[in-house]
């Protein structure tokens, strides 16, 4: 059985599965186009991380950072390869969105790259749309700015 739940990033089942997240970001992008955020930046205190287990075992996680009151960033969102298309992805946002809800944000934004179909098509499907950039983000080749605002 699946299960989301918030935990700390720094387990070592969680590690390797960041690693793994890294070195699927790696084959795709340049370095410079890469904007993971430090397990030590996951683990202050805006960031809501979440961890997809299915029988114990980590498959997935993902990170709300609120950036403001009612505005927050998807960050770290990483399906194990082996397990997608089997809705982890889904199940992981729709966790956050309804963390999300519950604590006032009202709208959530992410940086992405072109080349990470599988992960667009979700966010397409749950009702992000384009924008431009937001933060610290450089408009780039090798990103794409989505938002979803919550009812």
């Amino acid at each position: 059985m699946l299960a989301i739940a918030r935990e700390q990033p720094d387990t070592d089942e969680v590690q390797a599965l960041l690693r793994q997240a890294d070195a699927f970001s790696a084959a795709l992008y340049p370095v410079e186009a890469r904007h993971p955020l430090s397990s030590a930046d996951l683990l202050a205190a805006p960031v809501r991380f979440f961890v997809a287990r299915l029988d114990r075992c980590a498959v997935g996680c993902a990170a709300l950072v609120v950036q403001a009151p009612d505005r927050g960033e998807l960050k770290r969102m990483f399906v194990d390869p082996g397990m997608r298309g089997q809705g982890v992805g889904l199940a992981l946002l729709g966790e956050i969105e309804r963390v999300a809800r519950r604590e006032g944000v009202r709208t959530i934004q992410l940086e992405t790259g072109p080349k990470s179909t599988a992960a667009l098509h979700l966010y397409w499907r749950c009702g992000f749309a384009g924008r431009g950039p937001f933060g610290a983000y450089l408009a780039s080749p090798h990103s794409l700015f989505l938002e979803k605002h919550l009812a």
